[in-house]
C-alpha cells in the first residue's frame, strides 16, 4: 500500500503507528541473533575489523536481520542537533498560526527512535566526514576521513588498503539504483563519503591535492564520483552544487560568468559523465530538472558552489530546486529499477546557518528537509521502503529561558525570567536587558566589535578574523531578533561556530526500522541497513563476509565488488 498523503498530522500518526504495530508484531516470532564480538581496550585496541564487528552485533542483536526492505532512503540533516529539531518543530509551527510547541516535524510521527553516538576515533566532537564514513561504511574514523579507515589526515594509501565500502557502492555491486542528493557541493563531506576514499576531505578537486599526494597516485573526490562506476555504473542520480570542482581552469561556469571551473588536470568531468551516459540529462537548474523527468540518469550540478539557503534560493524556473523537489525527482528516477534502490538526501546547509550563528535559516532548512522527508514518504511504499532519519553531529544552539508558551521562537524571551518570576512583559537578565530564547555557546554572534562589523548585535554573513572584547551585554529593545539576517548572541567569539558533542537522534519507519532503540554507536546505523535489506546482506555473503546465520560480520573488502 502507498501512503500518498497524511489526512491530517494525527491522522497520519494513527496510520504510521497501526502499521508500526502489525509489522512489530508480525516480526517479534522470530528470536534475533548473536555475533560474539572480542573485548578490546578502548581506543587504542579499536580497528576497522572490530568497529564493523561490534556495529553487525548491535543491528543484529536488535533484529535487524527480520527486515525485508526493497529501498532504503537516508535522510541526513548536517549539524541537526535535538535542539535545532525543537526550535524548527516550534519554527513550522508558529508559521501555521500555531502557538508552535504541539507541531511535529514529519519524521517526528516515525514509529522507531533511537539516539546516535557520534565520536570519532580521535575526536570527542566530530567532523561530518567522518561521523558520515561510519554512517556509510559501518566503521569509525578519524576527523576529516572520507571513506577510509582510522590513520592520519592527509596520508595516502593508492593501493586501497584503508578503503571501505559504503552501502551505497554495496547497492551498485548488488544491481540496485543509487543516488546522492545534497544542498552542499556534491564533493562535499557528507555525499563524498558514500562513494570516495581519501584521508582528507578537503581534496575535492586536483588543485586541492598536495603534490606529495598526487605523485604517491591519490585521487580526488570529483573524480572519484565517475569512478564509482567500477560497482555497477556508479550513482543514477546525483544532484547537488559544486560545479567548480568538475571544471576545467578553461570552461566559464554556465550561470556565473566571472568563475570558470578549477581543475588544472584539463578533465572535464561534466562532458565525460554526458559522455558515459548518452540518454541521461545534466541539469543546472529547475526547468532543466523538470523536462528530464524521463531521463534514465541525472546529474545536476546547481550551483558553482554550495547551492543556496532555501531563504535566500530563486524559486523561479530558472532558479535552484527545493530539497523536495530534488527528493520527488529522484525517486522517480530510481523507481525504475525493479530491483529496488538505495538513496542518500541530505539537508547540508542545516549545518552551514548553524556555522554561521544564524538560527533562522538553520530552522528554515530543517524545516526544507521535513518537506523531504514527506515527500518521500508519499512517493513510496511502508512495505517495501526503509527511511532513516539522522544527523551526523550536533552544533552549540541553546533554547534557554522561561519564555510562555507560544513566544516566537527567534523573539526575546516574554514571561518568565526565572522559575520564581511572575509572568510578565519582556524578561530581563541582571543586568536590565532582555535576552533571546536562542543564542550560541560560540561563533560569530559574538557582540563585541570586530574587524567587519562594530560593537554589538550582528548581522548574516559576519566572518570575522579579529574581535575585541564585549563590554557587556547589548540592549536588544529596539533590534528584531526575528529578522532572517539576526545572528543570535555567542558566548565565545569564533569566526565559525563550533560543532556540538552530545548525540543526536534517529527516527526511522519501514521493514527493520524497529532495529533503532536505544543509544547506539554510531556506525551501528550502517548494519541496521545493510541487514535490513535481502539484496544487500545477499550481496555481502556472496562476498564471503557473513556468518552462519547469514549475518554480514567481516570487514568486505570494496576490490571484491568491482565488476570483473
Amino acid at each position: 500500500m502507498l501512503l500518498r498523503s497524511f489526512v491530517s498530522p494525527l491522522a497520519g500518526m494513527t496510520l504510521l503507528t497501526a502499521l508500526a504495530g502489525c509489522a512489530s508484531t508480525a516480526s517479534s516470532s522470530s528470536p534475533a541473533l548473536h555475533v560474539d564480538v572480542p573485548a578490546v581496550a578502548h581506543p587504542q585496541g579499536e580497528s576497522p575489523q572490530w568497529w564493523y564487528r561490534n556495529g553487525a552485533a548491535k543491528a543484529a542483536a536488535h533484529g535487524a536481520m527480520r527486515g525485508k526492505a526493497k529501498n532504503v532512503i537516508v535522510f541526513l540533516g548536517d549539524g541537526m542537533s535535538l535542539t535545532t529539531v525543537a526550535a524548527a518543530r516550534i519554527f513550522e509551527g508558529q508559521r501555521k498560526g500555531m502557538s508552535g510547541e504541539e507541531n511535529l516535524l514529519s519524521w517526528e510521527r516515525f514509529p522507531h527512535t533511537a539516539f546516535s553516538k557520534t565520536y570519532n576515533t580521535d575526536s570527542q566532537t566530530p567532523d561530518s566526514a567522518g561521523t558520515m564514513t561510519a554512517i556509510a561504511t559501518g566503521v569509525k574514523s578519524h576527523m576529516g576521513a572520507i571513506g577510509v579507515s582510522a590513520g592520519r589526515k592527509g596520508e595516502c594509501t593508492p593501493d586501497g588498503s584503508k578503503d571501505l565500502l559504503s552501502w551505497l557502492t554495496l547497492a551498485d555491486s548488488a544491481g540496485l539504483a543509487t543516488g546522492v542528493v545534497t544542498t552542499a557541493r556534491l564533493t562535499h563531506a557528507t555525499p563524498a563519503a558514500t562513494y570516495a576514499h581519501v584521508s582528507h576531505r578537503d581534496w575535492e578537486n586536483d588543485t586541492d591535492l598536495p603534490p606529495e599526494a598526487a605523485a604517491a597516485g591519490c585521487k580526488d573526490i570529483a573524480q572519484q564520483l565517475l569512478a564509482a562506476a567500477r560497482f555497477g555504473r556508479g550513482p543514477t542520480v546525483a544532484l547537488g552544487g559544486g560545479r567548480g570542482e568538475f571544471l576545467p581552469i578553461d570552461v566559464r561556469d554556465p550561470e556565473e560568468d566571472d568563475k570558470v571551473g578549477q581543475r588544472l588536470d584539463g578533465r572535464n568531468l561534466v562532458a565525460e559523465w554526458q559522455q558515459a551516459h548518452p540518454q541521461g540529462a545534466y541539469v543546472t537548474n529547475t526547468q532543466q530538472l523538470k523536462a528530464a523527468a524521463d531521463a534514465p540518469q541525472l546529474l545536476g550540478l546547481f550551483e558553482y558552489d554550495h547551492m543556496q539557503f532555501e531563504h535566500d534560493r530563486r524559486k523561479d524556473d530558472q532558479g535552484e530546486p527545493s530539497l523536495a523537489e530534488l527528493t520527488r525527482a529522484t525517486i522517480r528516477t530510481l523507481s525504475g529499477n525493479p530491483n529496488g534502490f538505495v538513496l542518500l538526501v541530505e539537508g547540508a546547509r542545516i549545518d552551514h546557518a548553524n556555522h554561521y550563528g544564524n538560527a533562522y535559516r538553520a530552522l528554515d532548512e530543517t524545516v526544507a528537509m521535513s518537506d523531504a522527508v514527506q515527500a518521500a514518504v508519499e512517493a513510496t511504499s511502508r512495505d517495501e521502503t526503509l527511511i532513516v532519519v539522522t544527523a551526523d553531529h550536533s552544533h552549540t544552539l541553546n533554547f534557554v529561558g522561561y519564555p510562555v508558551r507560544g513566544n516566537p521562537i527567534l523573539g526575546k524571551v516574554r514571561g518568565q525570567g526565572g522559575e520564581d518570576d511572575t509572568p510578565g512583559d519582556l524578561a530581563r537578565d541582571q543586568t536590565g536587558l532582555t535576552f533571546t530564547t536562542l543564542s550560541y555557546a560560540n561563533g560569530p554572534g559574538y557582540t563585541g566589535a570586530s574587524n567587519r562589523q562594530p560593537a554589538g548585535p550582528k548581522k548574516f554573513l559576519h566572518a570575522p578574523s579579529s574581535v575585541e572584547p564585549a563590554e557587556g551585554r547589548p540592549d536588544l529593545s529596539h533590534v528584531d531578533t526575528e529578522h532572517p539576517d539576526y545572528l543570535q548572541e555567542a558566548l565565545v567569539p569564533l569566526k565559525s561556530e563550533s560543532h556540538g558533542g552530545e548525540d543526536v537522534g534517529i527516527w526511522a519507519i519501514g521493514p527493520g526500522s524497529d532495529a533503532f532503540r536505544g543509544t547506539l554507536e554510531q556506525n551501528t546505523i550502517y548494519h541496521v541497513i545493510v541487514q535490513a535489506a535481502p539484496k544487500l546482506r545477499a550481496r555481502l555473503c556472496a562476498a564471503g563476509t557473513c556468518d552462519a546465520n547469514g549475518v554480514p560480520v567481516e570487514l568486505p573488502k570494496p576490490g571484491n565488488f568491482e565488476k570483473k
